[in-house]
């Protein structure tokens, strides 16, 4: 029987219509639509045509049957989304607080159809042994384009269409007349958009040519004998950097792929795709494919129905790839698990680890997580038996021996005198290996130029007009080019006199990553340098080139923040120096230790992969840091056990869960007054909970206007998560009867990955 109604999603992003809302099926569009469809329907008093997503059908109708108002019409380019996303959707939504047309925007990568790109050719259809006759009348009426094609076709019987109407010079009319007399047929094949280099090896089947050693060969046996078991369970594979964590995923994916099943790989930065998707595709050859924001809205697509139909077998790419539409999912990867990219920055705030988890239950997947620095999260999760630990204890390369790790005491440097950016000892480190003819990477966790610019005479700070925050200093090449605000974009010229006191004695404060590289070329001017930021790998395909040219030996030293710490292998990288590891180490976050660690140990680990013995250089002003002194000796144990302490103590996550509620409004009285009143509330349902949630604030955000919007934030903190969703879900019931809300824009933020 088919259905009468369909409980439809609006594609408005208001939390007052978050709710389905059903009307009638049409006879005509019966048998045409299905859960996911994308449809055109009838909204509000003036009916105009809104898109939205069936995610349900009834015979009954909910009201008056004659106020039902009828779907329109499939939505003509439309993505229909799944039955599975539609939950992923949903279960975000609750999990995570947002609107469900919010939420499905997330699970689908890919929002409209693109038209796909056609190959044609013409072919000759007539027997050879009509041909000449052909030729013949085509000669006898003076028909020079058929007589010039029909000779072509002779030697060639299919033909370029592009060949056929460009050097040939043949028009559409004839080739249609050419068409109707039966002698050629036109023949149109759609195929897809290649998004990977042509540097890519995809010879499917290759092998690596590298066999797992004991270690590695325990880990894949436990998970493939546990997935053949019908066991599927998370997995955290903790292996020390270069211990080959990449081949263990590569041969349990390939198991798994052999049982008819897909696989995801997420990797926490675009910048890992390409020594990521090199490796996959020795493998795998062309059933590895990539989807990340990068691609064309036409390359998402082809990549979105490539995996969709089953024709690729893995896809890889950062969070996004997560929703890819494998009919048969069988293993989800998480590389680099601990990576604080992973979470969302815009509302719904999902985890990709917690989504990933989710998702591999519903359709009995297994998912593993990698990390030579996992998260205290899962860590700890993996401690009390939720996760199933596994461990790589040493470097897959026996002659690739961990880093000599030396601590630099900038103080000291300092009161000897030593005022530059290097200390002595990594000065002398790099001429070491620039006369060695190896290479070098200097990390520092911050682009651009300058921490805040100011005058030295009376102290002014130039700051953005409309953020709570110092602009940046931005350079092109040694010329002072512009400051910028990294919160909204705010653009303008370096000043030369103190709009204060008109002193021209303005300078910057702090370092980044180009005022690294100025100063690496000024003291090693016959070094080649590149840097790598997000300001050089704005355009596409840019992180491809810096790391292949890095990798091809075209450059000595490779200057980056965070992005080049991040699983990649150079193995003729011997030196890696951190400029500043204090800069994360102080930031307003229960993380900052955490972050400081990973980057560390992450940094350390890119020296001496290969045959070469490798050495780090850590620069410091705190030395005596657990931290510092953790990543220097890559004990995770110990940091983690510090780490405990105080997060335990403190109540943070994994013990404790938190939630920020976050607001902004462009007026702060307004804002002031909204967070009392939501204050009040929290107190009164507390009354409620016979546990009681935590509520610190409100209170100003750390930066306390962007973009011209004031921003305040209330902390919650609870043992049970889902005391917390049930406080998110009172907020939101009570906002929608609150016409002052309204005008308050209001995120949640569960376990934030920073402070606000």
């Amino acid at each position: 029987m088919l259905p009468k109604y369909a409980d439809i999603i609006i594609d408005i992003s208001h939390e007052a219509i978050d709710r389905t809302f059903q009307y009638k099926v049409p006879e005509h569009l019966n048998g045409c639509i299905g859960i996911g469809t994308q449809v055109s329907i009838p909204f509000g008093r003036g009916n105009h045509l809104r898109s939205g997503y069936i995610v349900g059908f009834s015979d009954n109708p909910l009201f008056d049957e004659e106020k039902i108002k009828e779907i329109d019409s499939v939505k003509e380019g439309g993505v229909a989304a799944n039955s599975e996303l539609i939950a992923m959707a949903a279960y975000i939504k609750e999990q995570y607080g947002s609107t469900m047309s919010n939420a499905l925007k997330t699970v689908m990568p890919i929002k409209e159809k693109v038209k796909g790109l056609i190959n044609r050719q013409i072919r000759l259809v007539i027997p050879i042994d009509e041909v000449e006759e052909k030729l013949v009348i085509y000669q006898k009426k003076n028909a020079k384009a058929k007589y010039r094609l029909l000779s072509e076709l002779v030697e060639e019987s299919i033909l370029p269409y592009n060949l056929v109407v460009g050097k040939l010079n043949i028009s559409t009319a004839t080739l249609t007349a050419m068409k109707k007399e039966g002698v050629i047929a036109i023949e149109e094949e759609t195929y897809y958009r290649d998004v990977l280099p042509s540097d890519y090896d995809g010879i499917e089947g290759k092998q690596l040519g590298v066999v797992p050693n004991e270690e590695q060969q325990a880990v894949i046996s436990r998970i493939v004998t546990d997935y053949q078991d019908g066991n599927r369970g998370t997995y955290l594979l903790k292996g020390v950097t270069g211990s080959g964590k990449t081949l263990v995923y590569i041969e349990v994916i390939k198991k798994i792929v052999e049982m008819g099943k897909q696989a995801i790989v997420l990797i926490p930065e675009i910048a890992l795709t390409y020594q990521t998707v090199k490796r996959f595709r020795h493998c795998f050859g062309n059933k590895v494919t990539i989807m990340n924001s990068r691609l064309s809205k036409g390359e998402r697509y082809d990549q979105f129905e490539k995996a969709k139909r089953g024709e690729v077998s893995v896809m890889i790419g950062p969070r996004s790839a997560l929703f890819t539409p494998f009919p048969n999912l069988g293993i989800i990867v998480m590389d680099e698990e601990h990576e604080a990219t992973y979470k969302s920055d815009y509302p719904p705030k999902y985890h990709a680890r917690e989504v990933a988890i989710w998702r591999a239950k519903q359709c009995n997947a297994c998912v593993l997580l990698g990390s030579a620095t996992p998260s205290v999260e899962s860590y700890y999760h993996a401690i009390k038996g939720e996760y199933q630990l596994l461990e790589l204890t040493k470097r897959a390369n026996e002659n690739a021996k961990m880093a000599d790790v030396q601590i630099v005491d900038l103080r000291e440097e300092l009161k000897s005198g030593n005022r530059s950016i290097f200390s002595n000892y990594l000065k002398e480190k790099i001429g070491d290996r620039l006369n060695a003819g190896q290479q070098t990477m200097l990390f520092i966790n911050r682009r651009g130029y300058a921490g805040f610019i100011s005058c030295r005479s009376c102290g002014h700070v130039f700051k953005c007009p409309h953020c709570d925050v110092s602009l940046t200093e931005h350079f092109k090449g040694t010329t002072k080019e512009k400051l910028v605000c990294h919160y909204c974009g705010y653009e303008t010229v370096n000043p030369k006199l103190c709009p204060e006191c008109g002193s021209p004695f303005i300078a910057g404060f702090g370092i980044g990553t180009q005022k690294v590289e100025e100063m690496v070329k000024k003291e090693f001017p016959a070094a080649r340098v590149l840097r790598m930021d997000m300001d050089t790998t704005k355009q596409k395909d840019a992180h491809e080139k810096i790391l292949s040219a890095f990798a091809n030996g075209e450059a000595d030293i490779l200057v980056g923040t965070q992005m080049i710490v991040k699983g990649h292998d150079f193995s003729n990288v011997t030196l890696v120096g951190m400029i500043a590891a204090d800069l994360t180490l102080f930031d307003n976050d229960y993380k900052s230790g955490e972050r400081t660690f990973d980057l560390l140990t992450q940094a350390a680990g890119r020296a001496g992969r290969g045959s070469l013995p490798g050495e780090v250089v850590i620069q410091t002003y705190n030395p005596e840091h657990y931290c510092i002194q953790t990543a220097a000796k890559q004990d995770y144990q110990s940091f983690y056990m510090e780490e405990k302490a105080y997060r335990s103590m403190l109540k943070y996550p994994p013990f404790c869960h938190v939630l920020a509620v976050f607001m902004e409004h462009e007026n702060y009285e307004v804002l002031v007054n909204c967070c009392n009143k939501l204050k009040g509330q929290f107190d009164i349902w507390n009354q409620q909970l016979e546990q009681k949630v935590m509520v610190i604030g409100p209170c100003d955000a750390t930066i306390t206007k962007v973009n011209d919007k004031y921003r305040r934030v209330i902390y919650l903190k609870q043992v049970d998560y889902e005391k917390l969703v049930w406080m998110k879900n009172q907020t939101e019931q009570w906002n929608e009867t609150n016409e002052q809300f309204k005008q308050i824009r209001m995120t949640f933020d569960f376990d934030p990955m920073h402070s606000y």
